[in-house]
């Protein structure tokens, strides 16, 4: 028996919402970048990203992952989106750019530049798929 993500319903009509949400996060990131709040750019990055993945499941699904554990959301896209190469590539980026929330948040690590853009190399590639399937 597979098991699926925790998930809760949420009206199509809010992808919008979450698009939204995810472009403002995008955004405080640049200016963050700007600055060279490494820290900060990467957390902006990794709740952009977590919007975007948010914002497409609820689009496709009609359904939003719940709980703490961000990895749920890759899951619950793997039940949703079709299994092609392209959606695939798509979300290990996420899976990287998560794979960083509790060391660019919480564990007191420094991030440097390189740190950042590395993270912002996988965010570019996962936001400019992810905006293929959510813009207007």
């Amino acid at each position: 028996m597979v098991r699926k993500s925790n998930r809760k319903n949420i009206d199509r009509a809010k992808a919008i919402d979450y698009y939204k949400v995810a472009l403002n996060f995008y955004e405080g990131a640049i200016v963050a970048k700007e600055f060279e709040y490494w820290n900060a750019a990467g957390v902006l990055i990794v709740h952009s990203a977590i919007a975007f993945a948010d914002a497409l499941s609820i689009k496709f699904g009609g359904v939003k992952s719940q709980g703490e554990d961000h990895f749920q959301i890759l899951t619950l896209l793997k039940e949703i989106l079709d299994d092609s190469q392209v959606n695939k590539k798509a979300l290990n980026h996420l899976e990287k750019i998560i794979s960083h929330k509790n060391s660019v948040s919480y564990s007191g690590d420094i991030y440097e530049e390189r740190d950042f853009e590395n993270m912002w190399k996988h965010f570019v590639r996962f936001k400019d798929w992810a905006e293929n399937f959510l813009t207007p």
